[in-house]
């Protein structure tokens, strides 16, 4: 796949209900979700043939749709089974997974209430969103620029398409710099989360996570936080300021394309991989296992 765009990959997509060739899953230019942002969708994994809380993803994509003010047409059934067909007419057992639904052409302009929702489900062979090699080493993050807005400008509980700009943004200026990704803070100043994942911070055995209250309560978020109870250790969601990073031995991120990745560095601030990031990579991984 190395080097291949997406959209000449091989194989099928879902598309509104049915398989197509993947190079004819198409949409028109002039699509009201490609100029007024009216999409949301999905990220999940597949491992060993299985899609980790499927279920789960399929609720959020229905919710993050009446968020944006519109209805999908299909059932959390009908795209649990749609998702389970695709991840099978790939042909692969380990995949990402992603549902995308979005107004379509009927209408130009911010209004259009009537036009078509459409939905799609791709499958692919996506390994690691990180270098493996460097995964216990911990990732390097710059400090964004952006942040996240003030939730009562975007709906911030939506997994939607137009929220990810400066997202796609702070990702690129981090790259620029060498760093892996970036960490965002809220429109109050508050350590918010990384462009695509929730964060994480140790310190004595306890772990600290902001408050997911401007800013997505991501799914492999709530699975560690219940990994990590399981294990009898403390996790405290509140409020974090970026001077307490000073403080904070270990840190790391989650999320379905990051599962668990230690982080190394954020901006002038340095820690350490070590026993309880090592301990939920291995929790996760095994709980994403079936059987």
């Amino acid at each position: 796949m190395a080097g291949v765009p997406f959209d000449q990959l091989d194989g099928d997509i879902w598309y509104n209900g049915e398989f197509v060739e993947w190079e004819n899953a198409q949409v028109h230019v002039l699509t009201h979700g490609l100029h007024y942002a009216s999409a949301v969708f999905e990220g999940e994994r597949a491992y060993g043939g299985e899609i980790f809380k499927l279920t789960e993803h399929t609720i959020r994509l229905h919710k993050s749709a009446e968020y944006l003010g519109f209805e999908i047409p299909w059932s959390v059934q009908e795209i649990d089974d749609a998702c389970i067909a695709a991840l099978k007419r790939q042909g692969l057992a380990n995949a990402y997974i992603r549902p995308v639904a979005w107004r379509g052409s009927e209408m130009m302009g911010v209004s259009a209430q009537d036009n078509k929702i459409n939905l799609a489900i791709a499958v692919w062979d996506w390994p690691s969103y990180f270098d493996p090699a460097q995964k216990m080493k911990g990732i390097r993050l710059d400090i964004a620029e952006w942040k996240r807005p003030d939730p009562a400008t975007i709906p911030c509980k939506s997994k939607a398409a137009g929220l990810y700009m400066i997202c796609t943004l702070s990702k690129h200026a981090a790259e620029a710099k060498g760093y892996a990704d970036a960490l965002m803070f809220d429109y109050r100043g508050r350590i918010a989360e990384c462009t695509g994942a929730n964060i994480f911070f140790i310190k004595d055995n306890i772990i600290h996570t902001p408050t997911p209250d401007c800013f997505l309560d991501g799914i492999t978020r709530q699975t560690v936080i219940d990994l990590a109870k399981r294990r009898q250790f403390e996790v405290v969601e509140r409020v974090i300021m970026p001077e307490e990073m000073s403080d904070f031995e270990e840190c790391f991120i989650t999320g379905s394309a990051a599962e668990v990745t230690p982080v190394s560095e954020i901006g002038p601030y340095n820690f350490q991989p070590g026993s309880i990031s090592k301990l939920m990579i291995e929790d996760y991984e095994n709980e994403v296992t079936p059987g």
